[in-house]
């Protein structure tokens, strides 16, 4: 599929702490992406650089086949972009500001926006400002929505949501990007949220890709394995196999390999398998399979 975003070797530090280099990825058109990864790797990083907040050291990015350098007012209309969840001109009620910013995006559609309002049982005449922290977040939520933008950039969307705001807004994100035909490129430290939105997912460790590929794909292949085995057995590490450790005679690895594959490889190590047993995994223990826990 046709690239929205295009990343081709970015390298960036502050200062002397490099946060990763030669970093290369896209992001397909009409797909709903969510970029995971500790904190400290870069995820927020990589969203400055796309709003072309900061300039990498080296590397460069496209949106829409432009550089983020050197945009047209064209092609920054077509992008909607929330680095914080946090409404400004609190003194006005949901319809005053959706006035306001309606006058400066020639494509509004309003619907998105009262659309999401109706959904919190909100009235037009509310004023922001009494309003909670959870229900303001959606109001800003709602703007970037309601400006009909061809490509949604949103850093850490459920910051300041509670379960049900967030489950609401995940449901009508995904509803309204696929019936409008728009990418999403995000990020959540709610793991489960983004399970249940995004259609592919890049898993960053420190300073590289572990993996881009469609969520399905992930959850279908990758898997947790566990065995009884001695305390001081070394398990093979490398080529596929990811954090292997043993505690209390049960070892414990992650890979994309085969069972048949992983039996062979700890059997060929000399490694008992009793009670070997294969686990598929949801996004969260996948992403902490493949990062680590520490």
């Amino acid at each position: 599929m046709e690239p929205v975003i295009e990343c081709r070797h970015l390298t960036h530090c502050y200062g002397r702490r490099k946060i990763y280099e030669d970093l290369s990825f896209d992001v397909p058109r009409g797909r709903i992406l969510g970029l995971l990864g500790k904190n400290g790797t870069g995820k927020t990083t990589t969203i400055n650089i796309l709003s072309g907040y900061l300039e990498p050291r080296s590397g460069e990015c496209l949106i829409f086949g432009e550089n983020i350098r050197t945009l047209t007012p064209q092609t920054r209309r077509r992008i909607a972009l929330l680095i914080e969840g946090h409404v400004q001109y609190q003194f006005m009620t949901i319809e005053q500001i959706e006035r306001f910013y309606a006058a400066f995006y020639p494509a509004w559609n309003r619907d998105a926006y009262y659309g999401l309002m109706e959904k919190l049982q909100v009235a037009p005449g509310q004023r922001i400002s009494r309003m909670s922290c959870g229900q303001r977040s959606q109001v800003a939520l709602g703007l970037i929505l309601a400006q009909n933008a061809d490509l949604l950039v949103l850093d850490d969307f459920s910051m300041g949501l509670d379960p049900g705001y967030r489950r609401l807004f995940v449901e009508y994100l995904r509803e309204f990007a696929k019936a409008e035909g728009k990418t999403v490129f995000l990020t959540s430290h709610i793991i489960q949220d983004m399970e249940r939105l995004i259609d592919d997912c890049i898993i960053m460790d420190y300073g590289r890709i572990l993996v881009q590929m469609p969520v399905g794909d992930l959850l279908r292949t990758f898997r947790r394995y566990s065995f009884r085995c001695p305390d001081d057995a070394r398990l093979p590490s490398g080529e596929g196999f990811y954090h292997p450790a043993v505690v209390r005679g049960r070892g414990e690895l992650c890979s994309f390999a085969s069972p048949e594959e992983v039996r062979f490889r700890l059997e060929e190590a000399g490694i008992p398998c009793e009670g070997f047993t294969a686990e598929t995994l949801n996004l969260e223990d996948a992403f902490i399979g493949l990062t680590g826990k520490y």
